[in-house]
């Protein structure tokens, strides 16, 4: 499992360690990582930005022999789909979805494209490269009478996101809330994106309703278990508190998503309520969402059944069973080692 000290790390080790006779080998870029005292092996690896990535990549697969590689890191996703076939001929399957569904879902704006030409709602929206362009899509949204936000085409974990709202208060958002509010006032907006080289932007309306993360496991395309949670509290863009529904609207309108992209394995989506009632998609994090051990309270491990499925592994109907409106919390817990002495 790479990502080995990604937020959701932990607790995704702790589903893979409820099967009897699994082993988890961890591995980040950070020698430190969580991960390397709650796994069963811990190896440091480079990052997917480095060179040497693949590489090092192929040599534990030779060396350790493992079953899967679960990949934890966005931006491993399409240098481990892309190179699938020859970490494969090591022995390693390799969980993640096929290249060319990655280059849809990992770039928002080409996934809203995508999505609005397959007939499938989105939240209207106007794809960016310049400031000019930037301001007549705020302006061509309805700002400032509506609400808009921003988000680079490719990000994740809610970085470059921002909200323009003619209601803003800065002296509500300075003295009531902390630094990392997400609210920006449309000045500012403009003076910094004119400041620098400016990247891909996604400029969309504001979904006002309640947010959901959907929690999804899917077989190349073909759904097989779609779990809706409304996010009730959020911090630095990470789930804390929710609960587990059985919406219908938002399980069918996953389920479309998942087979016109051919999603596979692990996927989590990201979904709003517009003024209209209706779900409507932010964005799809193609891989295991770090929040998604919260469904073992609602008796299903994700994670598990993405392996088991992969492997070929028999899996029980009660394993499949979820216990819809189970609301859970999350909080921060500790594990404690002894440092080296070692200055080196």
């Amino acid at each position: 499992m790479t990502g080995g000290g990604a937020p959701g790390a932990a607790g995704i080790i702790k589903c893979l360690k409820q099967q009897q006779g699994f082993s988890v080998m961890a591995a980040d870029a950070n020698s430190d990582a969580i991960g390397k005292y709650l796994a069963d092996e811990f190896v440091t690896i480079p990052s997917a930005t480095d060179p040497q990535f693949l590489e090092a990549i192929l040599k534990i697969c030779k060396q350790q022999k493992p079953d899967i590689l679960l990949p934890l890191v966005t931006k491993e996703l399409i240098w481990l789909a892309e190179n699938k076939k020859e970490i494969e001929s090591t022995g390693t399957k390799v969980l993640v979805s096929d290249a060319a569904s990655l280059e849809i879902a990992n770039n928002k704006s080409k996934l809203y494209e995508f999505l609005q030409w397959r007939g499938i709602t989105v939240p209207s929206f106007h794809i960016v490269e310049t400031v000019d362009q930037f301001i007549s899509a705020v302006a061509s949204l309805g700002y400032p009478q509506k609400t808009v936000c921003f988000k680079p085409a490719i990000a994740n974990g809610s970085r470059g996101f921002r909200i323009i709202s003619p209601q803003i208060d800065e002296i509500d958002l300075l003295f009531n809330h902390k630094p990392n509010a997400t609210y920006i006032s449309y000045a500012d907006a403009v003076r910094i994106l004119s400041s620098a080289a400016f990247p891909q932007l996604l400029v969309s309306e504001y979904l006002p309703g309640e947010e959901y993360s959907v929690d999804c496991l899917a077989h190349h395309g073909k759904a097989i278990l779609v779990l809706p949670r409304i996010r009730k509290k959020i911090v630095n863009g990470i789930t804390t508190e929710g609960r587990f529904e059985q919406n219908e609207s938002i399980i069918s309108y996953c389920t479309q998503i998942i087979k016109e992209i051919n999603l596979h394995g692990n996927i989590g989506i990201q979904v709003k309520k517009d003024t209209n009632g209706n779900y409507m998609i932010l964005e799809i994090n193609p891989r295991v969402q770090g929040t998604i051990a919260a469904a073992l309270g609602a008796g299903v491990n994700l994670p598990l059944l993405a392996l088991k499925q992969e492997l070929g592994m028999p899996i029980p109907d009660l394993e499949m069973q979820v216990n819809w409106n189970t609301g859970f919390s999350r909080h921060w817990t500790e594990v404690f080692y002894k440092e080296s002495d070692s200055k080196a």
